[in-house]
């Protein structure tokens, strides 16, 4: 039996973390037959609908609300078997989905919905489910709370993949993610994976978000062109796998699963200081801006 591996997708919040990381789960699934268990770990209870061809799933903390406390809830309650291709009678391997949830906004920490969902899931035996290759986490934001924390404090996800762009503060979250890392790395022998560079056609963009995982000690797993098919098949409430596999688009994320499976790369980082990133950004610009004043000298010419 292969070892059950846990890995977390982390990111600036709006950078397309969860969009990635469904897209890159289904492909996981549908083309190299892996069984999944996704524990979404944002209150928007957003990080499993594409595969459940849903608006948003009931999550561990609202149900525990409905019924009195967690300890009335069975796993079936909260966890829900992916719809099409990735149902359980499909060919290829399923996936499992379940969403942590949180409060109302304003009201209490968030956080404390990620500890009691992967608690509960423990104690119901969710990781011990026959079959299961993947657990993944999609995990809100920065690691600036101590309940979004908990996959990297505690040793649940050993591998981050951190979703990021050339944009400055994806990058900045990037290296406050890989910080917090680096402070869990021998208590909880977590590890940065890599980085996935999700387009969005800054300038040079792919020589940036390669030079800041060099910097970080680690790789860019993959660049994931921008593409709009993947706004279509989320009006759908659709995977690209499932709404066009024979896209590109799919074929990126097919590419992007690929890697995944077959990555041994695994490093504790080592995080820039601010000024730094910044120098490591200014470098890139100012080198654009250079490219820029070139070509407008040669027109006069």
């Amino acid at each position: 039996m292969a070892e059950l591996r846990q890995i977390a997708f982390y990111g600036k919040g709006g950078i397309g973390k969860s969009t990635t990381s469904q897209n890159t789960l289904a492909s996981m699934a549908h083309y190299f037959d892996k069984n999944i268990m996704i524990v979404g770990c944002d209150p928007k209870a957003d990080s499993t609908r594409l595969i459940l061809h849903e608006k948003a799933q009931s999550t561990i903390l609202q149900l525990a609300a409905e019924m009195g406390t967690v300890e009335d809830l069975e796993l079936e309650d909260a966890m829900k078997p992916g719809a099409g291709m990735f149902a359980p009678d499909a060919p290829g391997g399923w996936i499992n989905c379940t969403e942590s949830g949180g409060p109302e906004p304003g009201v209490g920490c968030a956080g404390r919905g990620v500890i009691t969902a992967i608690n509960f899931l423990e104690e119901e035996g969710a990781y011990e489910e026959d079959g299961l290759d993947f657990v993944s986490y999609d995990v809100l934001g920065d690691v600036v709370c101590g309940g979004f924390a908990m996959p990297i404090r505690e040793g649940k996800a050993q591998e981050i993949y951190i979703v990021m762009s050339g944009e400055m503060m994806a990058m900045y979250a990037a290296n406050n993610i890989s910080k917090g890392i680096l402070k869990y790395a021998n208590t909880g022998g977590v590890r940065l994976a890599g980085l996935v560079c999700n387009a969005r056609m800054t300038d040079r963009e792919y020589d940036l978000a390669w030079a800041l995982a060099r910097e970080l000690g680690t790789q860019m797993i993959h660049f994931v062109p921008r593409n709009n098919i993947v706004q279509h098949a989320e009006l759908r409430r659709m995977t690209v796998v499932e709404y066009s596999p024979q896209s590109d688009q799919a074929l990126e994320y097919k590419e992007l699963a690929r890697k995944i499976i077959e990555n041994d790369m695994k490093i504790i980082p080592t995080p820039l200081e601010m000024d730094d990133l910044e120098d490591l950004l200014m470098e890139f610009g100012l080198e654009e801006e250079a490219d820029e004043d070139n070509v407008g000298k040669a027109a006069e010419a």
